[in-house]
């Protein structure tokens, strides 16, 4: 049987047009530098050289053949970010969590990644401080480095993050305070998650006309006032002060109508509540442990909670609780 030639055109289209879904080799090559160093784990075993990585490869998402994404989790893996990271210049989502044996800092290198939307490095043996120039991702919406090894203080910079919508640092060892810098944020407001470390000192009064949807500093060692996170003009959703040592009058606070979820347990706010609970559509409610006083407002959705969410107080009363 007589063989067709390809038209040839055709053979030049193939040849300077090479298949969208192939990858780009430079991507290729990166990729596996960042699998040798990370031990060649067996979550990695589908990225073999002689295979096209934007076709089968384990968490590697291609757009036009560049790599766009890159998601490892719960593996095997042992190592470190290889710098090499920040050569996958066209990345949007880096996102690598579970991974009990991942160890060292974050690479300078991923300051390369300008096009970086969402960024999570979590529950991994990540340490040191978080570094400074994280704030060059510009672009970044999400930032999560929860449940890691972080110390140190919290870099000021993020607040630069013009993008940034989600500030996600619980569960790690950071120091110091809430910079001053949080008061100011160039671009929207993020939801800040700080929960869970050795923060410590007062809340800079710079974060009194910053309006955030959600603020979660459960677990940590504040003290002073945190009534500046309340007021009439808020639109916060969820605010948790639980576990800390903050001491500030209740009854003075004005509550944001928008308010669903409220936790102040275990501080040392006095003062009675406020008549505007029984405004709240509230879903959850803590303010056990600590120093208030008077009667529970009747009405609207505060009697529907449990008696241990307002236990431990000096002299709490009325339903849930025992007549005053």
């Amino acid at each position: 049987m007589r063989m067709k030639l390809l038209n040839p055109s055709l053979f030049f289209f193939f040849m300077f047009f090479p298949c969208s879904r192939s990858c780009n080799s430079n991507d290729k090559t990166t990729l596996l530098k960042i699998k040798k160093s990370l031990n060649n784990p067996q979550i990695l075993n589908s990225w073999d050289a002689k295979t096209d990585c934007c076709t089968n490869w384990t968490g590697v998402v291609c757009t036009h053949r560049r790599i766009t994404g890159l998601t490892i989790a719960a593996g095997d893996v042992v190592g470190q970010i290889a710098e090499e990271i920040g050569d996958l210049t066209d990345l949007v989502i880096l996102d690598w969590s579970s991974l009990s044996r991942l160890r060292g800092t974050i690479p300078r290198s991923i300051t390369k990644l300008k096009n970086l939307v969402y960024l999570r490095f979590r529950i991994t043996e990540l340490s040191g401080p978080v570094p400074e120039y994280i704030s060059e991702l510009r672009n970044v919406t999400f930032l999560n480095l929860s449940f890691n090894r972080f110390n140190g203080s919290i870099p000021g910079s993020i607040s630069q993050m013009q993008r940034l919508e989600t500030i996600q640092l619980s569960h790690n060892k950071l120091t110091g305070s809430i910079p001053e810098s949080f008061g100011s944020f160039v671009g929207k407001i993020p939801k800040l998650y700080l929960g869970n470390n050795h923060l410590s000192g007062e809340i800079p009064k710079s974060l009194s006309k910053t309006n955030f949807n959600t603020v979660i500093l459960s677990g940590n060692n504040f003290s002073g006032n945190a009534s500046m996170f309340f007021g009439h003009n808020k639109t916060t959703v969820t605010l948790d002060l639980s576990r800390n040592n903050f001491h500030f009058d209740l009854s003075k606070v004005k509550l944001a109508k928008s308010l669903v979820s409220l936790d102040i347990s275990h501080n040392r706010v006095f003062g009675e509540l406020p008549l505007e609970l029984t405004n709240l559509r509230l879903d959850h409610f803590n303010i056990s442990f600590n120093s208030l006083c008077g009667s529970i407002p009747q009405g609207g959705l505060i009697q529907n909670f449990e008696v241990y969410e307002f236990s431990n107080n000096l002299c709490v009363c009325g339903a849930p609780l025992k007549r005053c």
